[in-house]
């Protein structure tokens, strides 16, 4: 993840927290909170464009020149959700699902209704990894984890937000070349919005 992203999340949720305040109140805002709206963001974003793919594109990737031996669109999607399993697992003391390797899914989940269900469950580990988070533990070593900020839950999830806004925007450049306008840009379309692409 790049260093100033890292530091500027950092910094932001240090500020969201109150510090090392363990209450929530009305004028502050928790950690969890943050991370709340932020993955409930990029799902927002992910899930449709997956959904808008028709399921005979799955193996769509672009050719030639400097896209030779990319991910095809399904591939895109299985590494996302892999990756958010594998970031938020440790975080719940748990461990991902049977077949997730590295950053890979399972060999089992082939058929585009499997892998909007793996994605929507690494999503639901997402989320639950979020709500564990309090200022107290935020920056605390994961034990059995390894790394820098690795370590951390506040790392592990600035990197499943950062890793997942990076192929969403993968995703949405095969989406185009297919003809197909991401469904979140179709409702800034509908309102005439000529700064979104």
């Amino acid at each position: 993840m790049n260093k100033k992203i890292a530091v500027t999340l950092y910094a932001i949720l240090l500020v969201a927290s109150g510090g090392s305040q363990t209450q929530t109140t009305a004028e502050t805002v928790g950690p969890a909170q943050v991370f709340e709206v932020r993955i409930t963001t990029i799902e927002d974003e992910v899930v449709p464009a997956a959904e808008a793919m028709p399921e005979d594109k799955y193996s769509f990737a672009p050719a030639g020149g400097e896209f030779a031996g990319v991910r095809t669109f399904a591939e895109q999607v299985k590494h996302v959700a892999a990756a958010n399993y594998q970031l938020a697992s440790p975080v719940l003391g748990e461990e991902p699902p049977a077949g997730t390797r590295g950053e890979m899914a399972p060999p089992s989940v082939k058929t585009k209704a499997q892998i909007i269900e793996y994605l929507k469950g690494s999503f639901a580990c997402l989320h639950r990894a979020a709500a564990m988070i309090t200022p107290e533990n935020i920056t605390q070593p994961i034990p059995g984890t390894s790394g820098t900020w690795q370590r951390t839950r506040l790392g592990r999830l600035m990197d499943a937000l950062a890793h997942a806004s990076n192929h969403y925007g993968q995703m949405v450049e095969y989406l185009r070349m297919n003809g197909i306008i991401p469904p979140a840009s179709r409702k800034n379309v509908a309102k005439k919005d000529p700064h979104f692409i």
